[in-house]
């Protein structure tokens, strides 16, 4: 039986805090994840989850050198004539050609993990689709892992092997994108693939909507922080106990109460 593969990166207890004046703002508050080689995580939930974060990396070449892995990148994702391209302003450029620009620059210092956030964000569908497939080409061409960061969960679904659902900094759900797509066990999740828009609908019915709002990150709520829109909500439990993720089905986990934690392992 082969062995199970590594992962790339292992993250455990991720804390990413902010101290403005008005207070602390807790964006990312314990999120834990793995990435696996040639695999995408996706990584996802509505603006303000805390689902973003930015990595800068730099080589130590001369500017000739510079601008002729510039036009070579560029040429690598599909951009047209790219020694006139790469003198050009991001203004110039289309929608499609400055996300190619960008991907070209996140590949120049051949990362074993790229990270994309968002995208195919405002992008038409045909340039999305142009971006989607040429992330997955790369990747297999290049051997690395992808973490996608995005609040489209039609992107998730074609793009991800695992996804990672996130609410106002902490993973509320995480597993293989099949299971979290046809068996979502977080409230959250569920509530997030209602929304989404099918072509089973009926012609002109109103696409479900979330109740109320993320809360603001000074003010995050007691106890488990969806509970305030959550229609599973249990009164005297959920605004009072924080609950910690636990394993549901086989390869899943969330972060509810309506699930009974893990029983301690026997010695």
């Amino acid at each position: 039986m082969p062995a199970a593969p590594r992962p790339i990166l292992e993250v455990r207890d991720l804390r990413t805090y902010f101290f403005p004046e008005e207070g602390t703002v807790k964006a990312v508050d314990g999120a834990h994840f793995d990435v696996y080689p040639r695999k995408t995580l996706g990584i996802v939930g509505e603006s303000g989850c805390g689902k973003s974060v930015n990595i800068r990396l730099h080589q130590d070449v001369g500017k000739l050198e510079a601008r002729a892995r510039a036009v070579d990148m560029l040429r690598q994702v599909g951009v047209s004539s790219p020694e006139q391209r790469v003198d050009q302003y991001a203004f110039e450029l289309s929608g499609g050609l400055r996300q190619r620009a960008m991907i070209a620059l996140a590949l120049s210092c051949h990362p074993r993990i790229l990270i994309a956030d968002e995208p195919t964000t405002a992008l038409d569908v045909t340039t999305q689709a142009q971006i989607l497939d040429l992330l997955a080409t790369l990747q297999q061409r290049e051997g690395m892992a992808i973490i996608l960061i995005t609040h489209n969960l039609g992107v998730v679904a074609e793009m991800c092997d695992e996804v990672a659902v996130m609410y106002l900094g902490r993973v509320v759900e995480q597993g293989p994108v099949d299971a979290i797509f046809h068996e979502p066990k977080h409230p959250y999740t569920r509530a997030l693939l209602r929304s989404m828009p099918s072509i089973k609908a009926r012609v002109r019915s109103r696409l479900p909507v979330i109740e109320g709002s993320i809360p603001h990150p000074y003010n995050r709520p007691e106890g488990c922080a969806f509970h305030p829109r959550c229609p599973d909500f249990m009164p005297g439990r959920c605004d009072q106990e924080e609950p910690a993720p636990r394993p549901v089905g086989t390869a899943q986990e969330a972060a509810c109460l309506l699930y009974p934690e893990a029983a301690p392992a026997l010695r």
